[in-house]
């Protein structure tokens, strides 16, 4: 018998009997020949993955990603109320909002960097752009995001600091792309808050698979209740008005959009979002965005009330984060939630009438 790498993944073997040799001319008994001594040739299947093994390899994100997936969020709304509050002449809120998007869409770059273990990685995912590819196209909308949200926030920092820096003739200059600057960011804050939905919905993790249908929009309502419980923590009441509103269509949407998402699912698909750790993660956050939302409808205008209740949603949007990017880790442990689902489907096609593809045969 020989050893292999291999033998490390079957499980332990019983020790085999030795065959009895027959007699010359013996005969071989195999009961009264007419079945009623038969044994069968197999146990009971059990349901399992071969040599134990996930079916669907689950990719190797841990908790950078999470992080990224939440202040990827964040930034990319900030954005969008950066440029409401110019509109409506809030100056204190845009300043705020473009430095909040800046400092997240920092700290998300580098937790992609983190995760992708050697910074060069990132600069190779730059080499090309591919419309197909999720993650290409993110890399391009995160990289034009940041260098705009960088711009835009300069100037706020120049005029804050009384234009002190030592920026000599490029002040002329900034102060000229300032505008456009916040226009570009603003443009890709929508696409930077949901395209993670997307990237997640486009891998064959089930859980993530069978969400792909709502999942950019419960990530885009978290987003905007997040970036809307920052500005509720960090702005004077007097200019939140609008930001209130939208904390409020933030968790009106993320409470419908996580409810609407999980009943387009099949049951063991949405399993992990609502038990153990997921599970866990995600009530906790629904509880915080309807107190936050709360906090913010009725209380809103008094300066503690609306620091806790900005806090309670960005704590109920990273939760979000956390839960569902969990949730698809952890669906791929259980074959049943690979296969099952897609004999559900595969079986509706067939009562569709669908028979003549590459993917359903006449059954």
């Amino acid at each position: 018998m020989t050893n292999s790498d291999f033998d490390a993944y079957r499980p332990p073997q019983p020790e085999r009997k030795r065959r009895r040799r027959r007699a010359a001319g013996e005969v071989r008994r195999t009961g009264a020949g007419d079945g009623s001594r038969e044994q069968p040739m197999v146990d009971d299947i059990q349901f399992d993955s071969y040599y134990g093994r996930p079916i669907v390899k689950a990719p190797p994100w841990k908790a950078p990603i999470a992080l990224y997936l939440f202040v990827g969020g964040i930034a990319g709304a900030s954005s969008l109320i950066a440029a409401g509050a110019d509109a409506t002449e809030r100056p204190t809120m845009a300043r705020n909002a473009r430095l909040t998007a800046l400092g997240a869409v920092l700290v998300g770059t580098g937790a992609l960097i983190e995760d992708l273990g050697r910074p060069e990685r990132f600069l190779h995912m730059m080499r090309v752009f591919k419309p197909s590819s999720p993650m290409s196209v993110g890399t391009w909308i995160l990289s034009t995001f940041a260098t705009a949200s960088g711009v835009a926030a300069a100037g706020e920092i120049d005029s804050l600091l009384d234009e002190k820096l030592p920026l000599g003739p490029l002040r002329g200059v900034l102060q000229a792309v300032d505008g456009p600057a916040g226009a570009v960011s603003s443009a890709l804050g929508a696409p930077l808050a949901t395209y993670t939905a997307v990237l997640l919905g486009d891998t064959a993790v089930p859980t993530w698979s069978g969400a792909r249908h709502g999942l950019a929009f419960v990530f885009g309502s978290s987003a905007t209740m997040a970036a809307s419980g920052a500005q509720l923590l960090l702005t004077p009441t007097a200019e939140t008005g609008p930001a209130r509103a939208l904390a409020v269509a933030g968790v009106v949407g993320d409470l419908v959009g996580m409810h609407y998402t999980k009943s387009q699912m099949h049951p063991l698909e949405a399993e992990p979002l609502e038990e153990g750790e997921p599970g866990r993660l995600l009530k906790i956050s629904e509880g915080l965005a309807i107190a936050g939302g709360i906090g913010a409808l009725l209380g809103g205008r008094n300066r503690v009330v609306a620091a806790a209740s900005g806090a309670a949603l960005l704590a109920a949007s990273a939760l979000t984060r956390f839960g569902v990017l969990n949730a698809g880790l952890e669906s791929v442990k259980d074959p049943r939630r690979v296969v099952e689902p897609q004999k559900a489907r595969l079986e509706e096609r067939r009562k569709a009438g669908v028979t003549d593809d590459s993917i359903t045969t006449a059954g």
